[in-house]
């Protein structure tokens, strides 16, 4: 609902508004609300003064049929640590919100897709196709959480990824085959792709799908996301990629144009990526200068074991590199800015990440900040991949948009699209 039906009886808004989900779009972010909840038992809800929500691109797209809908993610790579998170949050949003919902940004948004009705499937290897037994093996929550929901998350259907033996088209086929029966299961659903694909190799530069083909019959295990893109935007199916894998490649974009379909990515920003955001942010604004930033991230789950080979952390490792200049606007001196990850097995998929900030004030006189962060990579991501479906689902029902969203920047290691905002400040606009 638009801010100008909002209840405005008094600054806060009144408390009928606040429990009914009457409440005005999360961006910009102006002014602050405190509401009753549980849990936590007070949490901060977000309204634009409304001078600029009518300025938001969200808010200048024509208003969605009243009707709800049933929203269903399609995630490759579901057996995953965090794919199985998500199976979980899904299915406790149905019978336990508390659990799951205040941490949704998107919480009060998309009536017309109710939380309640968010469904989940996916593809992985024939090892991972039970995403409760994933679930309990990759331990990122604790059995007593787990056990309420295992019924449910047993019945969650998930597909065997296409082997390795099959050529490009025949791999399309039989990803766009299991599309098609999860649409026959829920055919009112709005139906949007979650790449959750291990960090791959950067395949080289390819000019279209006659060139992909090639590729694929001598490399057809190395980048395997690209068969499940492009099957989602043939099927006219949204596209969000979690990965540092670079499948937006420039006619693979063109195509999710002409088929009127909306991409966002890449690379999901959860820890040490996401604060290093919010403080070289402030330090830009505050004038003081960087002279140096060693950021350290331990890991002991298999994102974390992957990305000990060179060419899968390549991308990530420069994701993670790359943004601090961005937002500062100056080159951080040689050798004076470093990232490095590092697989250590007992912290499992609660990662951990160590920082040395070196800056100066006044005078060119040093000072510095020691920064220990300790995170949980699935818990982190979870949510946010529940917040990306619901707005590439509400995207594209309204149709005004397709290719690279930039605006959804602030979930983003590497924001694409036309000049995506950088700086924290900027991204909450």
């Amino acid at each position: 609902m638009s801010s100008s039906n909002a209840c405005r009886e008094s600054s806060n808004g009144c408390d009928n508004c606040l429990r009914s989900g009457n409440r005005a779009p999360v961006w910009p972010l102006e002014r602050y609300v405190r509401t009753g909840g549980s849990p936590p038992s007070a949490r901060l809800e977000w309204f634009p003064s409304e001078s600029t929500q009518s300025l938001h691109p969200w808010n200048r797209m024509k208003p969605l049929p009243s009707s709800t809908q049933p929203l269903v993610i399609l995630v490759a790579g579901i057996g995953g640590a965090i794919g199985s998170t998500l199976c979980l949050a899904v299915e406790a949003l149905k019978s336990s919100p508390e659990l799951v919902q205040p941490y949704l940004t998107t919480e009060g948004l998309f009536p017309d897709f109710p939380l309640v009705d968010i469904h989940v499937a996916g593809w992985d290897l024939p090892d991972a196709l039970d995403p409760a037994a994933a679930l309990r093996r990759h331990g990122v929550v604790p059995i007593a959480i787990q056990e309420a929901f295992l019924p449910q998350i047993a019945s969650i259907p998930v597909f065997e990824a296409p082997s390795a033996d099959l050529d490009l088209n025949q791999a399309l086929n039989r990803v766009s085959r299991d599309i098609q029966t999860i649409r026959s299961r829920h055919p009112n659903a709005a139906l949007v792709l979650v790449n959750l694909l291990p960090a791959a190799p950067q395949p080289p530069s390819i000019a279209d799908r006659n060139a992909l083909a090639a590729w694929y019959a001598a490399h057809p295990a190395l980048f395997p996301d690209l068969v499940y893109v492009l099957a989602a935007i043939e099927s006219e199916i949204p596209v969000v990629n979690f990965t540092p894998n670079a499948v937006e490649m420039d006619w693979i974009v063109d195509r999710a144009i002409q088929q009127g379909v909306p991409m966002c990515g890449r690379d999901g920003k959860t820890g040490q990526t996401f604060y290093k955001q919010v403080l070289a942010s402030a330090w830009k604004a505050r004038k003081l200068r960087i002279t140096g930033w060693y950021s350290l991230n331990i890991l002991g789950n298999a994102d974390g074991a992957n990305l000990m080979n060179p060419a899968c952390a390549r991308g990530k490792l420069a994701n993670k590199t790359e943004i601090l200049e961005e937002i500062l606007g100056y080159p951080v001196l040689p050798d004076c800015h470093k990232v490095h990850i590092d697989y250590y097995p007992p912290r499992g998929d609660a990662k951990e990440a160590w920082d040395v900030i070196d800056f100066e004030g006044l005078f060119g006189l040093p000072m510095s900040m020691r920064i220990d962060f300790q995170g949980r990579d699935s818990i982190l991501a979870a949510p946010m991949l529940m917040d990306l479906a619901r707005w590439m689902a509400v995207l594209h029902r309204k149709g005004e948009r397709k290719g690279l969203i930039s605006e959804l920047a602030f979930f983003f290691k590497k924001p694409l699209g036309a000049d995506p905002p950088v700086s924290f400040p900027d991204q909450l606009q």
